[in-house]
């Protein structure tokens, strides 16, 4: 029984509590943004993990598109066959969150001595998960992501072959090459 208590000890003061997970996306996700993070529009999005450096997607699209800085991520007009769609775009981060239970336990026995605390600023542990949330209109201002717009398999596997070019794109200059 000895053991058994202090196995449990063990286990309850090594733990990190979480209390936040970040949701783990292997390809994509079609959804409503508002339903993926609060602060984004009610509207049905593309959403996919972004592994890159901030702006980098930012820096895709004005080069892809040859936008030169002007309404880059708002309304870029993007060509698809004969017809023109307007894509948005918003990175956003949804942080891991865990406690940390051994580093508070330890701060309140040293603040019990009268020592001061030192792990004050390391009971709560952050890390950042982002995303990109894409959504795309035809002229008509009509999204093109729900499933009953005419385009909406097209644009799919556009959006689809975009987020592979800018994952393994480094150099965006090499876009403007490729042959389309």
């Amino acid at each position: 029984m000895k053991n058994i208590t202090i196995f449990c000890l063990l286990l309850i003061f090594s733990a990190c509590i979480p209390i936040r997970i970040a949701p783990k996306i292997k390809d994509h996700k079609l959804m409503v943004a508002k339903k993926f993070k609060r602060s984004l529009p009610r509207e049905t999005a593309y959403i996919f993990s972004d592994p890159k450096d901030a702006n980098e997607f930012y820096n895709y699209i004005n080069t892809k598109f040859k936008l030169q800085d002007l309404d880059v991520g708002y309304n870029s007009p993007i060509k698809i066959g004969d017809k023109t769609y307007y894509l948005t775009y918003h990175e956003t981060e949804i942080p891991n969150k865990t406690l940390n239970l051994p580093l508070i336990v330890a701060d309140a026995a040293l603040e019990k001595e009268g020592y001061p605390t030192l792990f004050e600023n390391n009971h709560m542990r952050r890390v950042g998960n982002w995303y990109l949330v894409l959504t795309v209109y035809d002229e008509d201002i009509r999204n093109c992501l729900l499933k009953k717009h005419p385009d909406h398999q097209k644009i799919l596997a556009y959006l689809n072959e975009m987020k592979t070019e800018y994952l393994q794109t480094s150099n965006y200059m090499e876009t403007l090459f490729e042959t389309k």
